[in-house]
């Protein structure tokens, strides 16, 4: 017996994805200018999006999956990745401030 799947109980975990959070985090940690934040984002959401895809393929469990038949939720990801980006920006400069 299978679990219904039910698209909106997953969305929010798209946002939480724990790639999307490491690879915008750290690109943001490490961007000079508040520009490189966007592209920090755009970076992380790509990555997390292929390894998504990648892990689905593959059958292992993954906390938002990415499958032909599942929502992908790209906006959710991508506001996602870009909040983590300015969070581990915003966070270097006040743990670092003339970094």
């Amino acid at each position: 017996m299978s679990v219904p799947y039910y698209p909106w109980t997953v969305w929010i975990w798209a946002a939480f994805d724990p790639i999307l959070i490491l690879v915008s985090v750290y690109l943001g940690w490490t961007a000079s200018q508040f520009g490189k934040v966007v592209i920090a984002a755009i970076i992380g959401f790509a990555v997390a999006v292929l390894a998504s895809w990648a892990l689905s393929s593959l059958g292992l469990p993954w906390p938002a999956p990415i499958g032909h038949d599942l929502p992908t939720f790209f906006p959710v990801r991508a506001v996602g990745a870009l909040l983590w980006a300015i969070a581990g920006f915003t966070a270097r400069r006040l743990i670092r401030p003339h970094a």
